[in-house]
């Protein structure tokens, strides 16, 4: 096919060079197929590109893994072919020439993958070691799809790597567990780590005065290391390990297919012995685990393995938001009020139970009471909600009406006068409670009067509570006649006509006409 190609585009009058950019190959190889007749060409191709190499033995392999995944590199098919076969020596620039080759005679274009480097200092030996977390999708034996998750540690001076799977989201206590198998891993730690703001080690910068999680605050004074914690949209400051990120999934997982999470542990410490920590790094232009060896004595001992939970354990944390919910697949479920605190690292523990039809268990330690369960629900969007995980209003307003009635004498009146102001207006009444409160603890002397003159009045409102009471305050300093005639009724006048007057009188006075 491709001495088809290149007879066709010639024929059109294409040159050399415009060949070679069509069909992604190299001039050479156009001259080549150019001068050869097509029984030549297909004798050609029959041989193992041309003539036989060291890798024409594996070339059925990379050629299905080039055919499947086109974007596959020459340093993953070395590695596959590594995994494979374990006592193949060969070299990573052979590997290259005979992929490029393969791709030439098959036309399997590569998709251009773009990778940022970023420029960091060099940092002295035993004095950095820089984490963050991955996750990726990955095909299992079963032709299903899982989400797994990741992290990853780097020495910045070696490039010595290490890194730990599951198949849940981690948590600060895994996290915690991780170190300590990465520091079992080094055989010691550095005198600072750096991190990104992730919320399982962090709270917030403050202005540089960190904030961790209180768990994670509690492991880094036990183990004494420096943190450094990364600024927000600042990866140059931490390039190195978002760049071995990049390496893990690029090069370990990416098309590698997941049989169980022991397997897949057990084989990416296979790929670090082999690849990740064996190869010649591009940049330092050493292989880490020589340069690592150099870099171990200068690492801080560490004392004997402190005891985490196992990566098994099926309980994980969540966050609880302030209208005190937590998030499950989608929905969100109620815990009781007040298990949100301002200040607080907010983290519950949650575990499945399916023997329960699907329960959904919620503590607040992880071995602690249970503080809230309720049922999966099945669709999304949902809020699953525990009555008495409720404030109870009504309650509320009850026990607020029954403190006010206290300041007064006459209990009955004053029940009977809220009642009222219930009635009248029942989505303020704790408004109007708030305002009659208020009066009672200004005016104590008089709310006994002011509640007599309200209900003689009719006036259900407490703004016309509250002006009654500032008015009876200030008649306080007037002459007592004055006062006396607010206190008793208005005289009656009913006895009384006014005179009347001609509408004449009125258009006279106004300049009208009759």
């Amino acid at each position: 096919m491709l001495y088809i190609k290149i007879q066709e585009l010639h024929k059109r009058k294409f040159k050399v060079a415009q060949i070679a950019k069509e069909l992604k190959i190299s001039r050479p190889t156009v001259y080549k197929y150019l001068e050869m007749t097509f029984d030549e060409a297909k004798a050609y191709t029959e041989q193992p590109l041309g003539k036989k190499k060291k890798l024409d033995h594996y070339k059925d392999w990379i050629l299905a893994w080039l055919e499947e995944y086109p974007h596959l590199s020459s340093a993953q098919i070395h590695d596959w072919l590594l995994e494979r076969y374990p006592d193949l020596v060969v070299g990573g620039s052979t590997v290259r020439t005979y992929v490029r080759g393969v791709r030439e005679v098959y036309q399997i274009e590569k998709k251009g993958i773009v990778r940022q480097y970023e420029a960091v200092p060099e940092q002295p030996m035993g004095k950095q070691l820089q984490v963050d977390w991955g996750e990726t999708k990955q095909k299992t034996v079963n032709n299903k799809e899982i989400k797994l998750y990741f992290i990853a540690f780097v020495l910045v001076h070696s490039r010595q790597k290490y890194m730990e799977w599951q198949a849940r989201p981690f948590t600060t206590r895994d996290a915690i567990r991780c170190h300590e198998h990465a520091f079992q891993f080094y055989g010691g730690r550095t005198e600072e780590i750096v991190y990104d703001q992730d919320h399982l080690i962090s709270v917030s910068e403050n202005a540089g005065q960190l904030l961790l999680t209180a768990e994670f605050q509690s492991y880094v004074n036990e183990r004494k290391f420096n943190v450094h914690l990364c600024r927000r949209a600042d990866p140059e400051s931490k390039g190195m390990i978002e760049n071995v990120v990049k390496y893990i999934k690029g090069n370990f997982a990416d098309s590698r297919v997941f049989r169980d999470i022991e397997d897949w542990n057990e084989r990416a410490r296979q790929w670090l012995k082999r690849t990740g920590n064996h190869q010649v790094h591009q940049t330092t232009k050493k292989r880490p685990a020589e340069v690592f060896l150099l870099e171990k004595q200068h690492l801080q001992p560490v004392s004997s393995l402190l005891s985490y939970e196992s990566t098994h354990n099926q309980s994980i944390t969540r966050s609880v938001s302030k209208d005190n919910t937590i998030r499950y697949k989608s929905n969100r479920y109620s815990v009781p009020l007040g298990t949100y605190q301002n200040r607080s690292e907010n983290l519950v523990w949650i575990e499945i139970r399916e023997e329960d039809h699907n329960a959904l268990i919620i503590r607040k330690e992880a071995n602690g009471e249970v503080i809230a369960e309720h049922r999966i629900s099945s669709e999304k969007g949902k809020l699953i909600q525990n009555r008495h995980h409720t404030r109870d209003r009504s309650k509320g307003v009850e026990e607020f009406k029954q403190r006010l009635l206290s300041h007064f004498k006459d209990q009955v009146q004053a029940a009977a006068y809220l009642d009222e102001i219930s009635q009248r207006y029942p989505r303020y009444r704790r408004d109007q409670f708030t305002i009659i409160h208020k009066v009672s603890q200004q005016y104590p002397a008089i709310i006994d009067t002011v509640l007599a003159k309200c209900t003689t009045e009719k006036l259900y409102n407490a703004n016309d509570f509250r002006d009654i009471a500032h008015h009876l305050d200030a008649l306080r300093d007037e002459p007592i006649e004055e006062a006396q005639s607010f206190y008793t009724s208005p005289p009656n006048h009913s006895h009384l006509k006014a005179s009347t007057r001609s509408l004449n009188a009125y258009t006279s006075i106004l300049g009208g006409r009759t």
